[in-house]
């Protein structure tokens, strides 16, 4: 499965943010940024906001590394766990499909700043025949 096969025309936020997809499987993903000014809050460490948004990106990679072409999925539901504060240079994701259905996936989602867990989440993601979505718009 080629990365470019599933990436769709526009995923600007994660561009926005410099997310990188560092590692791609069946049912596994995983992201990474450099940890930039923008990216931090009024203590230093990384914004929670931008740790959930790394996390969310990365549980729906590993989700759509396991669909055929004409399906996708949007988050339905996303819960964290912040554990530590984020300091260093870089921030990965780590994502793993452990449960799929026919209408949902859901993720497992563990974030590190350097080689200290930082972060752990969970995600549902609503699995969508795109092309059945377009015929029911039209």
């Amino acid at each position: 499965m080629q990365f470019s096969d599933l990436l769709p025309e526009d995923i600007g936020f994660l561009e926005y943010i410099g997310g990188e997809l560092m590692d791609l499987g069946d049912g596994y993903a995983q992201l990474a940024f450099e940890i930039r000014p923008h990216h931090t809050q009024h203590l230093g460490v990384v914004h929670g906001g931008a740790i959930a948004t790394l996390a969310d990106h990365c549980g729906w990679y590993a989700v759509i590394s396991q669909l055929d072409k004409e399906f996708t999925s949007v988050t339905i539901e996303l819960k964290i766990n912040y554990l530590k504060p984020a300091k260093g240079e870089i921030l990965t994701a780590e994502a793993k499909v452990v449960n799929r259905t026919k209408r949902t996936a859901f993720t497992t989602i563990e974030i590190f700043a350097k080689d200290t867990l930082v972060a752990f989440a969970t995600a549902t993601y609503s699995i969508i025949d795109e092309k059945r979505l377009k015929e029911k718009s039209c």
